[in-house]
């Protein structure tokens, strides 16, 4: 289903793209981080464990980290929820649509980079998207 199906506002649409960046960012915050908050001696489990894990020992996080990835988790939850209670939602309750809408407007980018590459190929420029 294409976005242009569903004429989001502008500001639910910046909304969007701030929460996929905010996580993006918290995302690769988390794995450049120790496994564990705090120091932590490690530890595997027991061999024929239903799910085996290895953690080796690590050093707690700084607390400039800490509020970091605190401040990034609070600006997603706050984002989700502007998003999730947008008044645009109403005018699909009545449809049936509603998921189908918001689907759409999760994947916005998506479309908008499909839809630059198809450009850059029928210009000659970038690569081609012909099978």
């Amino acid at each position: 289903m294409a976005e242009s199906d569903f004429p989001f506002p502008d500001e639910l649409r910046a909304a969007q793209r701030e929460l996929h960046q905010v996580r993006a960012e918290l995302t690769a915050l988390l794995r450049q981080l120790p496994w564990s908050v705090e120091a932590h001696d490690g530890y595997t489990r027991p061999e024929g464990h239903w799910y085996p894990v290895q953690h080796p020992p690590t050093s707690s996080w700084t607390e400039e980290q800490q509020q970091t990835v605190s401040a990034l988790r609070e600006r997603e939850r706050n984002l989700a929820a502007d998003i999730v209670c947008h008044p645009h939602w109403a005018a699909y309750a009545s449809t049936g649509r509603t998921v189908a809408a918001r689907s759409a407007l999760k994947h916005i980018d998506d479309e908008d980079s499909a839809a630059s590459s198809e450009e850059r190929a029928d210009s000659g420029h970038g690569f081609s998207t012909a099978a």
